[in-house]
Parts: structure tokens; C-alpha cells; sequence
């Protein structure tokens, strides 16, 4: 049990937790925003919030590779590639909590990236639910691959600079 314990402390420093963060903050009585609010209801322990994270991990890469059984079934695929994706981007949430995740990805460096792929999911969503067009549902998918892939590039230092170069330097047409 205590290897297991320590395990855990390695994981929440990871993660930027304090160490000894096994109580929920004090409520800050002056507070009212929905964020703050919502934070002081999860009250997770960090063992929890590991299962939490794992558990949602798992769930949403096994919705994306099961997606691939339906591939040629754009609309089926869709649903599935996009609830896959969804449940792994939530999961991080279980690790560093959801106020930190949504400042996070409102943060400056990575705002545009994250509105690129949420308006690829809900752009996925509405072609595969809504229009039931498989080939506007396939484009939508390729769209929300490629936000996925800028949203993830966004968290590594400077890999979106270098993947743009390395783009740019491919498709350079210029002899």
C-alpha cells in the first residue's frame, strides 16, 4: 500500500498537484463565479481522480479505435471518433481538476487551437446527427483529426512552431 501511495504522489507531482493536496480547498465565501462553485463540489481524492482519469482515458480510446470498425459508415463513425475524443479530453480533467483545464485551454498560446477543436466537434457532430451526410461527416472528421492534433501540439513547447516549419519546407512549391 505504501508503494501505492507513492505512486500516486509521483503522478500528482506530474501533474503540477501539491503534494500534500488530499483535502478539497476551503470555500472562499466572496465567490461566486460557476467555476469556482462547480471546483468546491469536486472533492476527489486523488486515487479517485487517477481512477477517474484512467478510466476515461480507456473508455474514450476504446470508442476511437471501435470507430474504426464502422469507418465506412461515416455517420456512425463520426458519433463514436467524436464521443471517443470527448471522453479523452475530459479525463484529463479528473487529473487536474475542471477549473484548471477550462483556464488552460482558454489560455492565450492555446485559445485559437482549442476553438478549432471544439468547432470541429460540434461541426462533426451536426454533420453526422443533424445533415447525415457522409461525405460532409468524413470531411468533419478529417477537420476534427487535424484539431485534435493542433489542440494536442499545443500543450509540447514549441511543436506547433516546428510542425508548421516542417509543413511549410513539404509543401513548398517554390523550385
Amino acid at each position: 500500500m505504501d508503494t501505492m501511495n507513492q505512486a500516486f504522489e509521483k503522478v500528482k507531482m506530474l501533474v503540477g498537484m501539491e503534494v500534500d493536496e488530499e483535502s478539497p480547498p476551503p470555500a472562499d465565501p466572496d465567490s461566486f463565479s460557476f467555476m469556482d462553485d462547480f471546483n468546491r463540489h469536486c472533492t476527489l481524492s486523488t486515487k479517485q481522480r487517477f481512477y477517474g482519469f484512467v478510466v476515461c482515458l480507456v473508455a474514450g480510446l476504446t470508442c476511437t479505435l471501435l470507430s474504426m470498425l464502422v469507418f465506412f459508415n461515416p455517420v456512425k463513425f463520426g458519433i463514436t471518433f467524436t464521443f471517443g475524443n470527448m471522453l479523452a479530453l475530459g479525463s484529463t480533467a479528473f487529473l487536474i481538476g475542471p477549473k484548471r483545464q477550462v483556464n488552460m485551454m482558454l489560455d492565450p498560446v492555446r485559445i485559437y487551437a482549442t476553438a478549432l477543436y471544439l468547432a470541429s466537434i460540434i461541426v462533426a457532430l451536426f454533420c453526422a446527427l443533424y445533415v447525415r451526410n457522409k461525405l460532409l461527416t468524413l470531411l468533419a472528421i478529417i477537420l476534427e483529426f487535424g484539431g485534435l492534433i493542433w489542440y494536442s501540439l499545443s500543450y509540447i513547447p514549441f511543436a506547433r512552431t516546428v510542425v508548421s516549419k516542417f509543413m511549410m519546407a513539404c509543401f513548398d512549391t517554390e523550385f
